[in-house]
């Protein structure tokens, strides 16, 4: 006696997928506080901003797929931090589905500073996002 479903029944003939808003609250960084509500890219601009500025296993309230993880890349060498820093960006990065990819990365180093500009690629467009890291 079967326990599972034998028959050829195809579940997805009449089913169609719909994409959610992306729309959410606008958090005003000059402020401080919540000011109206933002879609499209800038709420993918304000989702990269958190996204990267969470440190990654660090705080229980975020998921653990939430969040970027600079542990390790401080005080590291230029090479391994360059290395390293493209794909630990799109590991963070890409837990939303609304970001494509990530492209055009230039690095710039001046002392113990080491700049990383890219564009982030979404369904909404493309947005120009930098960053720096302490390396020395």
């Amino acid at each position: 006696m079967a326990t599972l479903p034998t028959g050829g029944t195809n579940l997805t003939v009449g089913f169609t997928t719909a994409g959610q808003p992306s729309q959410t609250w606008y958090l005003d960084r000059n402020t401080g506080r919540i000011r109206g509500r933002a879609d499209g890219l800038e709420a993918v601009r304000q989702a990269v901003d958190i996204i990267l500025n969470i440190q990654r296993f660090r705080w229980q309230i975020f998921l653990p797929s939430s969040g970027m993880d600079w542990k390790g890349l401080i005080g590291q060498d230029p090479g391994y931090v360059v290395a390293e820093l493209q794909r630990r960006l799109w590991d963070a990065l890409r837990m939303d589905d609304r970001i494509l990819g990530l492209e055009d990365f230039q690095y710039q180093m001046t002392g113990d500073t080491l700049t990383v500009s890219f564009t982030v690629k979404s369904v909404f467009g493309s947005l120009n996002k930098a960053m720096e890291v302490m390396i020395g």
